[in-house]
């Protein structure tokens, strides 16, 4: 596997078109926030381990708020990941099929992905209208509001649907020179 490359947007072709380069910025973007939100779970939880087990003080917030960091770490992130590829897959199908075969086996999971992420962004909007309409909480006794990690969803599916579909698109229409 190739080492992952942060700087993509700068080194787009002057020929990508302006939804390449668009969602490269972005992907970069929300992987800077997507690893700050991981620090800041790890010193969340750090933070409460202390305070619980050492200091014998009780926790209140710290968990929910590492899950929704983690949240919003995983779905912002999911676009740069598809741009890259870099999603756990089968090599074994891979192997075996020849350039060709493989090439329309890629086209199909891209669009058997973008079905399932579309359908899954749908909802995340769903929800986090619901969310902001009807003033949802967690049930705790925290209690932080539920369209923070209902946004980290929507948005982060939204932009890997345009991720898949912009690598679906053939080379010709996505770029400018052709």
């Amino acid at each position: 596997m190739k080492p992952i490359d942060f700087g993509e947007a700068a080194n787009a072709s002057p020929g990508a078109s302006v939804l390449d380069r668009g969602l490269a910025i972005m992907n970069k973007a929300l992987m800077l926030v997507a690893g700050l939100a991981l620090l800041a779970a790890a010193l969340v939880l750090t933070e409460s381990v202390i305070l619980r087990y050492l200091l014998k003080i009780s926790t209140e917030w710290q968990d929910e708020t590492a899950v929704f960091l983690l949240v919003g770490a995983t779905f912002l992130s999911a676009p740069f990941i598809q741009s890259v590829r870099g999603h756990v897959g089968i090599d074994a199908l891979r192997e075996v099929l020849s350039p060709r075969a493989n090439y329309f086996r890629s086209i199909l999971v891209d669009v058997v992905s973008l079905f399932f992420c579309t359908f899954f962004a749908w909802k995340s909007w769903t929800l986090l209208h619901e969310a902001l309409v009807e003033g949802q909480h967690t049930a705790s006794s925290f209690g932080p509001p539920l369209w923070i990690p209902y946004s980290a969803m929507s948005i982060g599916m939204t932009l890997l649907c345009l991720q898949i579909l912009a690598q679906l698109m053939p080379a010709k229409l996505r770029s400018n020179t052709q």
